[in-house]
């Protein structure tokens, strides 16, 4: 007995069969995207789990989270400044200092919490505004701009703590951002409706695409998104909200931490800005030239201070975390290796540093990619000199697979 193929399955496969053929030419092209962050992540992650099975612990695999969540949400930032061609600096440091405001207000002068963080965040938007205003009105290189500032914030943070000074973090709300989690029935509602809402979202604007007579990409590539992003969600929550206290009947320890929520959501707000709003395609139009958007009518010189903007106000929110996560704040708040971590963790994830491209998943990725560098390494023993070369290895990598690809693809435009 034969079956005949229907014309839409047929039409269906065919179309399939396309989008992974684009895929693979964009790939061939030098539009690598995020493919080699996950390739990395992937590698590493089978590499550190066969030397070290306490890698895949629920306990380990929540620390991955904490400790690597305020490096990220300063990487989301740097990612509007990398994407127009730019450079800050002074990112890790200015978290430092909206750190260092948060803990003297609330500690020192009894503010409530949501004053405090308030201030904070004010203070990192100032910040931008000022950082943003000498690069775009003086002309000052953000470089030099940027240097000066993470010169100056660190007298800044000095100042603020006492000239040492330890101030610790004793309000429960604050600490509870990176050290609490949510209820695991909480994990499991966020999960299912992140994946419902990615799957509408999919669904709609191939709908929309369909209807203004725009290739959509295939309903088949959109149930394999969504079933992949359900299997990591799943996967994940699962692990989360098994027991990782040794002593459950004198605390439990389960849950989704509340700092992976906050993450999603700030990854949420700004693909919605970059991908979304005529903000970010103007974003993405002064990354690739400047001197085109501005004869297009595009305000350059808003476009330039905004970003530092977002950027200086994404660090006062990876400083917030950070100060939650050691209950504390000092004066190594926002240095040693914070900032280049964020760098490196935007540029590892396939933001170029050339501008123009890059998104703020990229952020995520790459935080991800120096999480686990940093936890796996440790685990097998290795001293803070080895993690600086590999990672440093690891964001030369990096930036090399980021020059070629943009070779490839300059080729490719120009046959």
């Amino acid at each position: 007995m034969t079956t005949e193929t229907l014309p839409e399955q047929r039409a269906s496969d065919a179309s399939v069969g396309v989008h992974v053929r684009g895929y693979f030419e964009r790939v061939r092209g030098g539009e690598l995207g995020a493919l080699p962050a996950v390739f990395g992540l992937v590698v590493l992650c089978a590499i550190f789990s066969a030397l070290r099975p306490a890698f895949l612990s629920a306990v380990n695999f929540a620390n991955l989270f904490t400790q690597g969540a305020a490096v990220t949400v300063i990487a989301m930032g740097l990612v509007f400044v990398l994407l127009l061609g730019e450079i800050d600096l002074s990112a890790g440091f200015a978290s430092g200092v909206c750190a260092a405001v948060l803990a003297v207000l609330l500690t020192l002068d009894g503010w409530p919490w949501y004053l405090a963080v308030l201030a904070a965040m004010l203070t990192g938007v100032l910040i931008g505004l000022v950082l943003g205003a000498l690069v775009a009105k003086l002309g000052i290189p953000s470089f030099v701009v940027t240097l000066a500032a993470f010169l100056a914030f660190q007298g800044v943070v000095l100042l603020l703590v006492k000239d040492g000074t330890n101030i610790s973090i004793r309000d429960s709300t604050i600490l509870a951002i990176a050290n609490n989690n949510v209820p695991p029935l909480l994990g499991w509602i966020g999960a299912i409706v992140g994946v419902a809402a990615y799957a509408a979202t999919q669904i709609l604007q191939a709908h929309r695409r369909t209807a203004r007579g725009l290739v959509a990409d295939p309903m088949s590539v959109i149930a394999f998104r969504v079933g992949a992003l359900a299997v990591v969600a799943g996967v994940a929550v699962y692990v989360l909200n098994l027991e990782r206290s040794r002593n459950a009947l004198i605390v439990s320890l389960k849950g989704v931490p509340i700092v992976v929520p906050l993450i999603v959501l700030l990854l949420l707000v700004w693909t919605f800005v970059l991908r979304r709003t005529a903000y970010g395609r103007h974003i993405y139009a002064v990354g690739g030239n400047a001197e085109a958007a501005r004869r297009a009518g595009i305000n350059v010189d808003r476009i330039r201070i905004s970003a530092f903007v977002i950027c200086s106000f994404m660090a006062s929110v990876g400083g917030i975390i950070a100060a939650s996560r050691a209950n504390s704040v000092d004066p190594n708040t926002g240095g040693s290796n914070v900032l280049l971590f964020a760098v490196g963790a935007a540029v590892i994830g396939g933001t170029s540093l050339f501008g123009g491209r890059g998104r703020a998943l990229d952020a995520v990725l790459g935080g991800a990619v120096v999480a686990v560098i940093d936890n796996g390494m440790g685990l097998m023993g290795y001293s803070a000199g080895v993690k600086f070369v590999v990672t440093g290895s690891v964001l030369l990598l990096a930036a090399s697979v980021d020059a070629l690809s943009r070779k490839r693809a300059a080729a490719a435009g120009r046959r």
